[in-house]
């Protein structure tokens, strides 16, 4: 039977170690560099295109158009700080805090960064996830998909083509008809009603 010296210096060693752990954990909960990648995501001075949509959520037409590409300090004068943390660096608002979690209108979810049309109204459902979500992007062209492997595990970050604004996450465990959950940021979407 172990003595109660040896066990009390197991439970500190285990309670150090944990300890540890959590905090390096906590630490990598947020991204410290910005979102652009210029291995990850499209070169920054390129054009892009996008599918353009009236706030009613009608195609209007293809464009190209410039990627819009800002310093640090320009996004922070255009941005509320959770948005800038978000979008910029890739953070997490937390759940349940989004006014736009409620927002039930008709109309259009833009980006908060350059206001590209990214999510219909009429695919937003009640995810039970505290995170505005939809089934699905108003259009794939205005949307980048690409491996997170960040926080120990792989998913799917989203962006904005435009700007490169993080948006959130894609999961598999969304509703039919795509089965796709857009786990989205309220704080990197804006809403215009029809």
């Amino acid at each position: 039977m172990p003595s109660t010296d040896r066990l009390d210096l197991h439970r500190r060693r285990f309670c150090l170690v944990g300890g540890a752990a959590a905090i390096g954990l906590l630490a990598g909960c947020r991204r410290s560099t910005p979102v652009a990648d210029a291995q990850t995501i499209e070169a920054s001075s390129a054009d892009v295109s996008i599918v353009e949509f009236s706030n009613s959520g009608e195609r209007t037409g293809e464009q190209t158009v410039p990627k819009i590409v800002k310093t640090e300090a320009e996004w922070r004068k255009q941005l509320s700080l959770i948005s800038f943390e978000v979008t910029r660096h890739a953070d997490t608002e937390r759940p349940g805090t989004s006014p736009l979690l409620d927002e039930h209108g008709t109309g259009v979810f833009r980006c908060i960064c350059c206001d590209t049309a990214l999510f219909n109204s009429a695919t937003k459902f009640d995810s039970g996830t505290g995170w505005p979500s939809f089934w699905q992007p108003i259009a794939k062209e205005n949307v980048v998909e690409l491996m997170d492997s960040s926080l120990f595990m792989v998913r799917t970050a989203v962006s904005c083509r435009r700007c490169d604004a993080h948006l959130g996450h894609v999961f598999d465990d969304g509703p039919q008809p795509t089965g796709l959950r857009y786990c989205m940021n309220g704080a990197a979407l804006t809403f215009a009603g029809a």
